[in-house]
């Protein structure tokens, strides 16, 4: 049995697992991503993290196949370096990563932006089977995406295709981690959610978005001003997309989507409709799916990744 350790690496938590080929995990596990202590700590966390795996496969009495790493920023997938990064992961463009964790490991190592990796997994085991064609966009610290283009992921010229979050929805807007600003990313994003909740709602549930929807849901008029305001933003980055793409499909990931569900999407995709030209409605509207692999899909992704390389 094949096996490959998957790591996907966000701003806000390091996720893990051992995946076999045919997408069971056998063992997984997170720990904080703690970026503000530097690339070299962030390091020594990969570092641990497969040391980890590679004792619990002999537990298992498997072979460790090899590595796949998804991480937030730009990635040059023929070295493994990473070659931009937002504030999000300070000072992470330039480093090594695949020469590192491969020297360390004496496997293989496959390195690509995390939502890529997320897009894969869904593509393989999720929301994104039915489609050969889909675009998979990511709500979490940021907003990340990937087009797949007949189930593989598309790159573009360098291989930094996808990163939707920095489209410019409000020029002069607010100010983005990239730099730059009105990024959709900065409205859009569970961290502008978090800031708009504090900013209409200053003694409101503030930085915890799971009370926020609770209070939506049940019929709170401050909190629904608040999510009915998201939704509207992150539709009309969807919108956006569907202009430029013409997508059968757009599969929605990320820790706030799978705790909403249907209370969330139903609200996006009306503002969807009502952003989009008909015409791209026709014959039936696209279809904004939630991800099914919810907080595995990058291990997945990136394991596939390792094991299909």
């Amino acid at each position: 049995m094949r096996a490959a350790l998957g790591i996907d690496l966000g701003g806000t938590y390091i996720k893990w697992g051992i995946v076999t080929e045919a997408g069971e995990v056998l063992q997984e596990g997170q720990t904080p991503t703690e970026s503000d202590q530097g690339p070299a700590e962030l390091l020594n966390k990969l570092s641990a993290i497969a040391e980890r795996a590679g004792l619990a496969c002999q537990e298992l009495h498997i072979a460790l196949d090899s590595v796949g790493i998804g991480t937030a920023g730009q990635v040059q997938r023929s070295s493994g370096i990473v070659m931009g990064a937002t504030a999000t992961l300070p000072d992470w463009a330039g480093v090594p990563l695949g020469e590192r964790i491969g020297r360390e490991t004496g496997l293989p190592v496959v390195i690509d932006n995390d939502v890529n990796m997320i897009a894969t997994g869904e593509a393989w085991l999720g929301a994104g089977r039915q489609w050969r064609d889909f675009l998979c966009v990511a709500l979490g610290t940021g907003v990340g995406g990937c087009w797949m283009s007949e189930r593989q992921v598309y790159g573009g010229r360098d291989g930094y295709a996808g990163e939707f979050g920095h489209m410019v929805i409000a020029v002069g807007g607010r100010a983005c981690s990239c730099g730059s600003h009105g990024c959709w990313e900065s409205y859009a994003s569970v961290t502008a959610l978090k800031r708009l909740s504090r900013e209409w709602w200053p003694e409101g549930p503030r930085d915890q978005p799971e009370e926020l929807f609770r209070y939506a849901r049940e019929g709170d008029q401050r909190a629904l001003a608040i999510v009915t305001h998201y939704c509207r933003d992150v539709a009309t980055g969807l919108a956006n997309l569907i202009h430029i793409f013409n997508p059968p499909a757009i599969v929605l990931g990320g820790a706030i989507v799978a705790g909403q569900g249907d209370f969330l999407l139903d609200r996006i995709r009306g503002f969807v409709s009502r952003q989009t030209m008909p015409v791209y409605q026709r014959p039936e509207p696209v279809a904004i799916a939630a991800a099914q692999l919810g907080g595995q899909a990058g291990v997945i992704g990136a394991a596939l990744a390792a094991l299909t390389r």
